[in-house]
């Protein structure tokens, strides 16, 4: 079995019955990255079955930390992923800044935040598509998830704290896309 459907078949397990809008999320950002994992080439596979798994640390019986980057990454590693998928996961849209903000970044720390397209490409469709699995700008999302959480919750300080690292990546995706022609703007 291929990494892409491996991965597709272990978030479904973990997220499809208990928590079926995260699902429904899950099932778009994969959508959407994979669109794009057809003209990344080398990384296509990588970025698709990060995108299936990014959200697996939500998973009741996974919620260990309650910091889903982390708790996936944990599992994944249990599960024998190669690191690079659980590197993705683990960094996944600018989650150095949440853990700061939990007081996590040492246990975040052994994990490799890379600086590739696969990695700003996760990004971007994670940042692009809403809890229901809406198709939304990176504007429209960042205002949702202002708009959901309370000025002095740990969400919204810890966008604040990455948004610079969530536009970088964004603007760095959107010139892939712009340059290669895939999808519209998203």
């Amino acid at each position: 079995m291929g990494l892409e459907k491996w991965a597709e078949e272990v978030a479904r397990e973990r997220l499809a019955s208990t928590l079926p809008r995260r699902w429904t999320h899950v099932e778009q950002v994969a959508a959407k990255a994979g669109r794009f994992a057809i003209e990344l080439g080398e990384d296509g596979e990588l970025l698709h079955a990060a995108a299936w798994l990014h959200d697996i640390g939500y998973a009741p019986e996974l919620a260990l930390t309650s910091f889903h980057p982390l708790d996936g990454a944990r599992h994944l590693q249990e599960l024998g992923a190669p690191a690079r998928l659980v590197d993705l996961v683990a960094h996944h849209s600018a989650s150095v800044a949440e853990a700061a903000v939990l007081g996590l970044d040492e246990e975040l720390r052994p994990y490799a935040d890379e600086q590739t397209l696969a990695r700003d490409l996760l990004w971007l469709s994670d940042m692009t598509t809403g809890p229901a699995g809406q198709s939304m700008t990176f504007a429209e999302r960042m205002a949702e998830l202002r708009e959901r959480y309370p000025a002095d919750h740990y969400v919204v300080r810890a966008l604040d704290a990455g948004m610079l690292l969530r536009h970088q990546a964004v603007d760095r995706a959107q010139g892939w896309i712009d340059r290669v022609g895939v999808l519209a703007q998203v």
